[in-house]
């Protein structure tokens, strides 16, 4: 699989943060659109970080493909420098010490948002497929 390797600049960016959001997003869906429009509709910027995990199940698409589609989808954000996509190792726990200039925050969505479930999701997918495929 071809990965992204994002380098870091010499340069420094001054107030160029970005709000980092860690996840599969097998498939992306509106939960997740609700999750990174927190940060986009304060005006701050925000990096995607897509975990490169084994496909299986719950992982239909690789890290490479997802990051092509988010790209395509965020393509202006990207543009203008709102929006960072990468691609990084699977991580088993994120780990902080002091704090050292950044904030955690977590977003409680609505009950609507929160029960919008990737899982679901791909079984309708999958249900879909397989009618398709009974059609045939």
């Amino acid at each position: 699989m071809e990965k992204i390797i994002v380098k870091a600049s010499n340069k420094t960016t001054g107030s160029q943060k970005y709000a980092l959001y860690i996840g599969r997003w097998q498939p992306w869906h509106d939960g997740h659109q609700w999750l990174i429009d927190q940060q986009l509709n304060k005006g701050n910027n925000v990096c995607i970080a897509i975990r490169d995990v084994p496909l299986d199940e719950q992982n239909w698409w690789g890290a490479s493909d997802i990051a092509d589609n988010l790209v395509a989808r965020f393509n202006k954000e990207i543009t203008e420098g709102k929006i960072k996509v990468i691609v990084i190792p699977d991580i088993e726990s994120i780990n902080i010490g002091r704090g050292v200039g950044y904030d955690i925050i977590e977003h409680v969505p609505s009950e609507e948002i929160a029960n919008i479930s990737a899982t679901k999701i791909r079984e309708q997918l999958k249900q879909k497929e397989d009618d398709e495929k009974a059609k045939l």
